[in-house]
């Protein structure tokens, strides 16, 4: 087979001395902005950790009164519940009289129930029963989004129910 050969292309001189100053141009630019941009980029540097240990700071904080505000509602519903079981209690006697003693017994198992439920809440710290209910989560999904359907349903209709007084 024979080769084609092509014609050499003749570059003037001026062309290449062209293209070599405008690279040079360029990067000589871009230096001189990297170098504007250095203190800049060190402050951004600097106030982003900042601001990342003043998240953590802010973040520990925000987890120690979620804490204590959940330990001090777990204190107040147990102390409610007790106050339940105590009133069931009593008026299982009421009952005995009026209905009967078989639905007394009732009362005083359901107050029994009550006050176990109370004992166990107070027993438990706040980080034991935020596990207890991640496992809950986890082995039945359904069921804990429809408590919490349910749930959100009440609050909503509590909240209605005192804007509504507020109305009147």
């Amino acid at each position: 087979m024979a080769e084609v050969k092509k014609p050499a292309v003749k570059t003037s001189g001026k062309t290449a001395t062209r293209k070599t100053a405008a690279k040079k141009d360029t990067s000589e630019k871009r230096t001189a902005k990297a170098q504007k941009a250095a203190p800049l980029k060190a402050g951004a540097t600097k106030a982003a950790a900042s601001t990342a240990s003043s998240t953590g700071h802010f973040k520990d904080r925000a987890m120690t009164k979620a804490k204590s505000a959940a330990t001090a509602g777990k204190e107040h519903t147990g102390n409610a519940i007790e106050n339940l079981s105590r009133i069931i209690e009593d008026s299982a006697k009421t009952i005995d009289e009026n209905v009967g003693e078989k639905y007394g017994n009732y009362a005083r198992s359901a107050a029994d129930t009550v006050s176990s439920f109370a004992e166990k809440l107070n027993g438990k710290e706040v980080d034991e029963m935020v596990d207890d209910a991640r496992d809950f989560v986890r082995k039945s999904p359904a069921v804990a989004i429809g408590a919490a359907a349910v749930v959100g349903f009440l609050i909503s209709r509590l909240v209605k129910s005192g804007m509504d007084d507020r109305d009147a």
